[in-house]
């Protein structure tokens, strides 16, 4: 009798835990509604609830607010800044050529920008990481002349900001702004458990200090094989990011990287940008299983209507063609 008293004095514990945790994040939804900036509190009991379905909720009506049901992506083609091709392959429709990898000097640089700008054909050239061209910035070269070199020889923009690693931040911005590089895309390299909550407060604080960013990609571009996040994890540091982040335009999911499925859940739990759709078509399976399709199905699966933008963020002119 008395293990079943304790039993049920136990159940009813957790039921009125699972109440209360309900009841807290009804009340932030609409404290979230009214255009309240949350608290490390609030975000804390965002990232340990279990209720994955009412914090998708939350963080896609945010989006909602912002962007109603359009979907950008943007086709890539990458290069790599050691191996530029020659020449472009077959089938290839981008809206944005990317030098991908870390120059070991800024002639390495420089020769992959003009080697990319050869192939562009007036699509935007993009490449780098700040911190990649801090790493090869010395005394007599410093950030700035490296991005005017890098401009005048084609970059068009700096591919990403990792929040994480690079220094001086906001001086390094200003650096490659100043000479004519855009500076829109901030990214995370890695994320501990520690830092999920301060990178948001780090993106939030950046847009307000320095504007022009135009998105956050909020998960990590490198993931620890000791401690891999999960789904749950994933998607709620989505949602987390889309909540806090209500100045900066877009969150961002990497279509390779995270793959299509989690993709698509991330879509239904606030993000509205997704980076790196395949820009070469194999030719292999048909119209109906390339690249655009694919990539397009999976928005209107999730609801929303596929929009296609290029390197800019500006909408390609045939962006609303299916």
């Amino acid at each position: 009798m008395e293990r079943l008293t304790s039993d049920r004095i136990r159940g009813e514990g957790v039921r009125d835990s699972v109440l209360e945790r309900a009841m807290s994040l009804e009340e932030l939804a609409a404290r979230i509604e009214r255009g309240e900036t949350l608290s490390d509190v609030d975000a804390r009991a965002i990232l340990e609830t279990n209720d994955l379905i009412t914090v998708g909720m939350m963080a896609d009506d945010v989006r909602r607010r912002m962007h109603g049901s359009r979907t950008t992506f943007v086709r890539v083609f990458e290069l790599h800044v050691d191996a530029p091709p020659a020449s472009l392959p077959p089938r290839v429709s981008a809206g944005e050529i990317r030098i991908v990898g870390e120059p070991r000097t800024i002639e390495a640089a420089l020769a992959s920008v003009r080697a990319a700008a050869a192939l562009a054909n007036g699509l935007p050239v993009t490449g780098f990481s700040l911190a990649a061209l801090q790493a090869v910035a010395t005394v007599t070269d410093e950030l700035r002349a490296i991005c005017l070199r890098l401009r005048d020889a084609g970059l068009e923009a700096i591919a990403d900001v990792p929040l994480d690693v690079v220094r001086d931040m906001e001086a390094s911005v200003a650096a490659a702004r100043s000479a004519g590089l855009a500076v829109q895309r901030l990214t995370v390299s890695t994320l501990t458990e520690t830092e999920r909550i301060a990178i948001a407060h780090r993106a939030r604080d950046l847009q307000t200090a320095l504007g022009g960013f135009r998105a956050f990609a909020p998960l990590p571009t490198s993931t620890s094989v000791a401690a891999p996040t999960t789904g749950y994890d994933d998607v709620k540091q989505v949602a987390l990011a889309r909540m806090l982040l209500t100045n900066i335009e877009s969150i961002q999911v990497d279509w390779v990287r995270y793959g299509p499925k989690l993709a698509q859940v991330a879509l239904t739990v606030g993000a509205d940008d997704i980076d790196g759709v395949a820009a070469v078509d194999p030719g292999m399976l048909g119209t109906r299983r390339s690249p655009l399709e694919e990539i397009r199905g999976n928005i209107r699966a999730a609801g929303l209507e596929a929009v296609e933008r290029d390197g800019r963020f500006e909408l390609r002119r045939d962006a609303r063609a299916g």
